[in-house]
């Protein structure tokens, strides 16, 4: 088993792009956007900023509305829309790809409340060390594409794939080497494995609050 403890120190971050996909209509969430949503006294996407500054040297925003993040923002985080408009998530990513500056990039979506750099450290270790051009979160039989480290060589395949009619982020997937990472591996840096939950629903988000009050009042 690959041992990515501690390997990838603080100062990697000058290595790395991080990019927040918020370009989604939030239509399940009843029209409000996602990274709007407020969560432990902060927006989600202040919250994920944080998160993606401590190993990040480099940050970009990619949504359909830029006008609605311009206010939220710092000048350093870039804003930039897809290539491929109506395309999708994979639309995003293939924008983020285009446009990042280092070869490694981490992509998460807007609406992950518990994204986590040293989960990121670690799927990057994996992709590191190996001949993958991404690693990826992989629990119960399940892979989770966002929250993955990509190399910003996979780009080149997507428009190949729009071309062919396939807009999924899992043919993605399956079209560049990835490696899956086991849900073990991190629990073994005692990383929490609700790093890869997103929330789609109002009612997922009610429960999310509940769960959240909860075990603050446990502690």
């Amino acid at each position: 088993m690959l041992d990515t403890t501690d390997r990838l120190p603080i100062d990697e971050r000058a290595c790395l792009s991080g990019i927040i996909l918020a370009g989604g209509r939030s239509r399940r969430m009843g029209g409000v956007h996602k990274a709007l949503l407020p969560f432990r006294g902060e927006k989600m996407i202040h919250r994920q900023l944080g998160k993606l500054k401590e190993i990040c040297s480099e940050i970009i925003l990619v949504t359909n509305e830029p006008r609605t993040f311009l206010p939220l923002v710092d000048n350093n985080v870039r804003i930039i829309t897809d290539f491929y408009p109506d395309k999708g998530p994979l639309g995003g990513i293939h924008a983020a790809l285009s446009l990042a500056c280092h070869t490694n990039v981490w992509v998460v979506a807007c609406d992950m409340p518990f994204i986590s750099p040293q989960a990121a450290r670690t799927l990057l270790a994996v992709k590191t060390e190996g001949d993958g051009e991404a690693a990826v979160p992989y629990f119960h039989g399940q892979m989770y594409p966002f929250h993955g480290i990509y190399d910003k060589s996979c780009v080149e395949r997507i428009p190949y794939l729009f071309g062919r009619g396939q807009f999924r982020v899992n043919g993605f997937l399956d079209a560049i080497r990835c490696v899956k990472v086991e849900e073990a591996e991190f629990r073994r840096n005692g990383i929490d494995s609700r790093f890869v939950l997103n929330l789609n629903t109002p009612e997922q988000y009610e429960s999310l609050l509940a769960l959240d009050t909860q075990e603050a009042a446990d502690r």
